[in-house]
């Protein structure tokens, strides 16, 4: 597998099952209803709204070893067809516990087409993948 385009983590207060069942719950994506039966290869979907605007994103689950990892292709739904586009984003969630703490690793990839992306770019993917696991934490957090 290729290099991030983008790699942020933190570490949660509390075990990794509750952040686990935090992240099923949809806080992997605060404010976002999540659509899934959570088995690979099977679809996942991601309606919410956001800066206003209501979306659809979409995938499918890559890996899935529970309380350790989550991995699943990401794309925008633009155009209501479902189908994947030809460059979309690989995400992953890596989790890693330490007692009643886990650390998260949230990885992006881009895959297709189109995997580069300019440093203005990577910064929003940042910024923004950083706001999603402060949201996880926030949440996970408020469940121990």
């Amino acid at each position: 597998m290729h290099k991030p385009v983008v790699e942020v983590d933190t570490t949660i207060a509390a075990p990794a099952a509750e952040v686990w069942d935090a992240m099923q719950k949809g806080a992997m994506f605060p404010g976002t209803t999540i659509e899934t039966d959570w088995k690979i290869g099977h679809p996942i979907t991601f309606k919410g709204e956001w800066n206003g605007k209501q979306f659809t994103d979409r995938g499918e689950i890559q890996t899935l070893s529970e309380a350790r990892e989550l991995s699943f292709t990401h794309w925008s739904d633009t155009d209501g067809s479902g189908k994947r586009p030809l460059s979309y984003h690989l995400v992953k969630y890596r989790l890693e516990p330490s007692g009643q703490r886990t650390k998260v690793t949230l990885s992006q990839f881009n895959e297709g087409k189109e995997t580069q992306v300019d440093a203005k770019t990577r910064a929003e993917f940042e910024k923004n993948w950083t706001m999603m696991l402060d949201g996880l934490k926030q949440t996970a957090e408020g469940m121990h």
